[in-house]
């Protein structure tokens, strides 16, 4: 990989946590700050929870809940030798801590067991911390994420999902995992990619399973003294990949200048020629970024939140009229 600039180009050299000097506890923290890097902009995610203890002393990295109302559990690895090293796999690990939030039903109990002792960890970073309880600010923030996301209160947690992360994974773990989809368990795999400069650091998530063919991630019965892992020909996707918002602006369906408004408040921006929005303080971001300022959540579906001011329709319906209309064109 390089950085073109000037006409010249740097190469941006390959590198991992460790070499960084970063420990599991890092990582957990970059992904609890930044979640949307495991859920796009199609999908709305509160994390709810963080080191979550069970009753067998079993101990979870990060718990959210997602935009259907289900509890979504982050298992995080640093790389593949912390995976190896375990004596309890990786996927199994994430079976036990998910296995012990299948109970949980009713909205006082998520914030009573998981999301109020969640707030009282990372109180400064919310509205009203200096004068509601914790459990008073993870009732409200709940309620208000499930009022805007129309997950009805009494139908929580119908399902689990278990999110695994790491830098590297071994070919058992990624077996397993392509196994239990097969089986009907939602559960996905997804490596981080390090890169760096002299002064930066990048970093690409890829969403390696589920895929719609599992053949090329099992790891078969020995027919060899060598059994090499095979790796996914096609490079991973597990769903269809949607348009953004520059293509949307590639084929009209929004122009530059239009209003966007965010759904269920007065507050608007200005979309820019680029894909980004202006917003009423004058400062350029993306979209994703400024709902996530005005809900506060960890990450919202920010095709259904952003609402076209002169059509009155999300920017979620727009694009999909279009793609019927040009569906066989």
């Amino acid at each position: 990989m390089y950085i073109l600039e000037n006409n010249s180009v740097t190469k941006i050299e390959q590198t991992s946590f460790k070499e960084l000097g970063l420990i599991e506890k890092d990582v957990e923290e970059i992904l609890r700050k930044n979640i949307e890097m495991l859920c796009d902009e199609e999908n709305s995610m509160l994390i709810i929870g963080q080191q979550v203890t069970n009753e067998e002393d079993g101990r979870s990295d990060l718990t959210a809940i997602d935009k259907e109302g289900n509890l979504v559990l982050v298992e995080i690895k640093r790389d593949k030798k912390d995976i190896e090293q375990r004596k309890e796999a990786f996927e199994f690990q994430a079976i036990r801590y998910a296995a012990s939030l299948a109970t949980i039903r009713l909205k006082e109990e998520l914030v009573q067991d998981i999301y109020s002792p969640y707030v009282e960890k990372h109180k400064e970073e919310f509205k009203d911390c200096n004068t509601h309880t914790s459990a008073e600010i993870a009732l409200k923030e709940l309620e208000m994420f499930l009022e805007a996301n129309n997950i009805d209160s009494n139908r929580l947690n119908k399902k689990q999902r278990i999110i695994l992360v790491a830098s590297e994974f071994d070919a058992q773990t990624l077996s397993a995992v392509a196994w239990l989809n097969t089986n009907n368990v939602d559960i996905s795999c997804y490596q981080i990619c390090l890169n760096k400069t002299e002064d930066k650091i990048f970093i690409d998530m890829k969403k390696l399973l589920p895929v719609d063919d599992y053949n090329d991630y099992f790891v078969n019965i020995s027919k060899k003294t060598n059994n090499t892992f095979r790796k996914q020909r096609n490079g991973a996707i597990t769903r269809r990949q949607l348009p953004k918002i520059d293509a949307m602006l590639e084929w009209g369906i929004v122009k530059p200048n239009d209003k966007i408004i965010a759904k269920n408040t007065n507050e608007e921006c200005i979309l820019l020629e680029s894909g980004l929005i202006r917003t009423k303080d004058n400062e350029e971001m993306s979209l994703q970024q400024w709902l996530k300022n005005i809900t506060g959540w960890s990450s919202v579906e920010t095709y259904v939140f952003s609402i076209h001011a002169a059509t009155g329709k999300s920017l979620s319906e727009l694009r999909a009229e279009y793609m019927e209309n040009n569906e066989d064109k």
